[in-house]
């Protein structure tokens, strides 16, 4: 039977990084086999560590508008000393930081976002930019029917720009709009500008041996295992 949400939500956003695709196991893996002495558990959280300081620089006017792909690298410049890789050269560090184009999907993922197209339209919102986005799609098969990123709207994520932006794309109202992610404080800010959310558990999102709590949590739509699970739910 239908969810009742099927008649009413038009658009599905997906959040990406965590969400769709697995930021930790993918930098993991592509750093056992770029640098196997380094601790990859140690230098993806150390990566991913700097993304919420380093976009705080952009929102507050310290920086000017600065595209995800420049601040990965500038955290990663950052970070390359303290695991060793202060020597790198300027070409092997444009390849690792090209790691967030070649980000693979859960395993869920291709399946679930597949299912829910027949029916919504699919779509990122993510922080990503949208050179990034589009690669990593790509390279992985996921088969978004458009690519909305903050670089389009000119404000990350949890700027209300970036959610309304979407129902503006498609000249919706905020509540035809459902943001699927992984990260509650996404879910918090997309629900105070009117959208629906649907909430997806990625438990080892920061590797096995550091779970995320995944309880529910009040106020989303839907709480759902995997993509899979929102497809199933929304009868798709």
């Amino acid at each position: 039977m239908d969810h009742p949400l099927s008649s009413t939500v038009k658009v599905l956003a997906f959040d990406v990084f965590g969400t769709v695709v697995d930021w930790h196991g993918s930098i993991v893996r592509e750093m056992a086999q770029r640098h196997p002495q380094v601790d990859g558990d140690a230098f993806a959280r150390a990566w991913r560590a700097g993304y919420r300081p380093a976009m705080a620089r952009v929102m507050n006017g310290e920086l000017g508008w600065t595209r995800i792909d420049e601040l990965h690298r500038m955290i990663l410049d950052e970070i390359l000393p303290q695991f060793g890789l202060g020597g790198l050269g300027e070409a092997q560090r444009q390849e690792i930081n090209r790691v967030w184009h070649r980000l693979a999907p859960w395993p869920d993922s291709l399946e679930g976002v597949t299912r829910l197209k027949r029916r919504f339209t699919v779509c990122t919102l993510s922080n990503g930019n949208l050179g990034l986005l589009t690669n990593m799609a790509k390279r992985s098969g996921l088969p978004w029917d458009c690519v909305l990123s903050a670089e389009v709207f000119r404000a990350y994520k949890p700027d209300p720009a970036a959610y309304l932006g979407v129902a503006k794309v498609f000249d919706l109202a905020p509540q035809e709009v459902m943001l699927v992610a992984a990260h509650h404080d996404d879910l918090a800010a997309a629900r105070g500008c009117g959208l629906r959310t649907a909430y997806v558990e990625r438990r080892t999102e920061f590797g096995p041996a550091h779970p995320k709590d995944v309880s529910p949590q009040p106020g989303n739509d839907l709480h759902c295992t995997s993509i899979v699970h929102v497809a199933e739910t929304l009868g798709c």
